[in-house]
């Protein structure tokens, strides 16, 4: 769970991936994000099998934090409020169980933290009931290359990004002001 530099990791799944991940590339104390998939044993994750609905993986984001910067439950502040918790295998557009919201958790403490995430935070964005499965991480599986730094480097030429992610990535810049990197790499 944590390296030499005592960084830890979240594995969340919100939806698309690109969502997910321009977002936490600009939280300070974020040190990285990786796009990728968890939920299922199978060992060939790939995103034409994972968006097919064939396999139970999610996507999801793996992000590596440092604790004295930013809490895992900070962490889950801004998971619940830059998605629909509320809605079952959907956000938007994207539906499928493969978009479902979901946050895998890598030891007890995570999976205690996430529980009362669920059930204290949450409510007081969402008026709908929560529908966030919470579960144990048993395998990553990283997504294809393509799918990294998506929005950095696609950004405004892909019209997902424009309409999607950019709105979803202003509204997070405003009400996580404090939270903001100076940078994103």
């Amino acid at each position: 769970m944590t390296n030499s530099q005592n960084l830890e990791l979240a594995t969340l799944g919100s939806g698309c991936f690109w969502c997910t991940e321009a977002i936490f590339q600009r939280v300070e104390g974020v040190h990285s994000v990786v796009s990728g998939y968890a939920g299922d044993t199978e060992e060939t994750a790939n995103y034409k099998q994972v968006c097919s609905g064939t396999t139970k993986h999610a996507e999801v984001v793996q992000i590596q934090f440092d604790p004295t910067i930013i809490s895992f439950e900070e962490i889950l502040e801004i998971f619940f409020s830059t998605h629909d918790p509320t809605t079952l295998n959907r956000q938007g557009n994207d539906v499928g169980p493969q978009y479902r919201s979901v946050i895998f958790y890598h030891s007890e403490a995570q999976r205690a933290i996430a529980q009362k995430a669920k059930a204290e935070i949450a409510p007081q964005i969402w008026d709908d009931p929560i529908v966030t499965e919470i579960s144990p991480l048993d395998t990553f599986y990283g997504g294809e290359a393509y799918h990294q730094n998506y929005y950095n480097t696609v950004g405004a030429r892909n019209p997902y990004c424009s309409f999607v992610i950019s709105p979803k990535v202003n509204k997070f810049r405003k009400k996580f002001a404090h939270r903001l990197k100076s940078s994103v790499e």
